[in-house]
């Protein structure tokens, strides 16, 4: 029976490290999805932020460009 047993173990530990590799790889891709996702949503809000400011005049559009273009540098 012990012998049954480690056969199987055997056979199925290449079997767990594919799908636990693969389920980690799925993981890091829907979290790397919904980080990318907010982080583009985050500087869209400020981009109308800022368009806000320009059309209430509290800044100008020379100044208002220049924000936005310094947030255009991504870090990734």
């Amino acid at each position: 029976m012990d012998t049954l047993m480690a056969a199987i173990n055997d056979d199925l530990l290449p079997l767990v490290a594919v799908v636990g590799g693969l389920l980690v790889a799925m993981i890091a891709i829907i979290f790397g999805t919904i980080s990318s996702t907010r982080k583009s949503a985050r500087r869209e809000e400020t981009r109308r932020e800022i368009a806000a400011y320009v059309a209430e005049g509290s800044m100008t559009a020379e100044e208002g460009e220049r924000l936005m273009k310094a947030g255009d540098v991504d870090d990734d």
